[in-house]
Formats: C-alpha cells, structure tokens, sequence
C-alpha cells in the first residue's frame, strides 16, 4: 500500500510538471485555472487509490474541505517552481542561475511543508479497526514529525547539491 501511495504521488507531481511544461510551450504562465484542473486530476488519482484499496482492513476517508486548501497551494508552488526552471532551461540557463540556492531550497521546503500538512490531514481520515486503532494516532504523530524533518533536510541538501562547484569549474580555478 505504501509503495501505491508513493507511486500515486508521483502521479500527481508528473501532471503538475506536465502542465507547467504545456504552459511554456503555449507561452502563457501557469494560472488558478490550471491549479483547479490538477486538483481535479489528483481526485480521480485518489478514487482510483481508494478503490484499490477497498479490501484492506482500515477505511480512508478523504478529508478533501481540509486538503485542498494545502494541496491547492502545494500545486501553486509546484507549477511556478516547474515553469521558472523550464523558461530558466529553454532560455539557455542552468538552474543554479535561474533560481539562488536560498530561493531553491525556501520554494522545496514550502512544497514539502504543504506535503507533510497535507498528509497529516490524510492521516486523520484514516479509520482502523481493533488493537490498532489506538496506536494511529500516535503512529501519524510520529510520520508527521519525521516527514517535517526529513523535509528540511531534503530540500537544503537538495538545494546545496544543485548549486555545488563544478568539477571543471574547479580545476579552472
């Protein structure tokens, strides 16, 4: 089920990456419109991940009043995070030029903020049954505090790998 939820994932942020890319070749920057169209892309994600689903010994109930607001934003940020480094490439820039690595690694950190928000909504409209269900809370607990931390590191460490020294820079230094 985890490597479903993984894989759903990636689905989502393919389609948010596709998009922006679609709004480059057509010249005009992502919008609100464009944001709603993948909201309603990662619902049909989500039916179709709930259907599968459907045989496990827990019930998913997906608080979507509490999740669209975060994954509304998370959305946002993704598209004009995908659409600046495509304009930055397709002008000619590398993307350590495009955006600093202070900037980089605010705009990862933020999406993955929202992600972990957003996930811990999720957690919330879990339903299990017997023993287990005392230990969800404490269990989303915990993923919540690590995801948030993970996060922080992800998102400096990817930032500072984008912008390290070259190799050749380097040696021609």
């Amino acid at each position: 089920m985890l490597a479903e939820n993984v894989a759903k994932e990636i689905r989502k942020d393919a389609l948010v990456i596709g998009r922006a890319a679609q709004c480059l070749a057509s010249g005009v920057p992502p919008g609100a419109k464009d944001a709603e169209r993948l909201l309603a892309d990662a619902r049909g994600i989500d039916r179709e991940f709930l259907d599968r689903a459907a045989g496990l010994p827990l019930r998913l109930d997906i608080p979507y009043g509490r999740i669209e607001p975060l994954r509304r934003q998370r959305i946002e940020r993704g598209l004009d995070l995908a659409y600046r480094i495509m304009a930055a490439w397709h002008g000619g820039k590398r993307l350590r030029d495009a955006l600093p690595v202070q900037q980089l690694e605010q705009s990862l950190r933020e999406m993955l903020a929202l992600y972990c928000e957003e996930t811990a909504e999720l957690g919330r409209g879990v339903q299990t049954r017997g023993p287990i269900s005392a230990l969800r809370e404490r269990a989303a607990g915990a993923l919540r505090d690590t995801m948030a931390e993970v996060a922080r590191q992800l998102a400096h460490e990817a930032a500072r790998w984008i912008h390290r020294p070259r190799i050749a820079a380097q040696k021609n230094a």
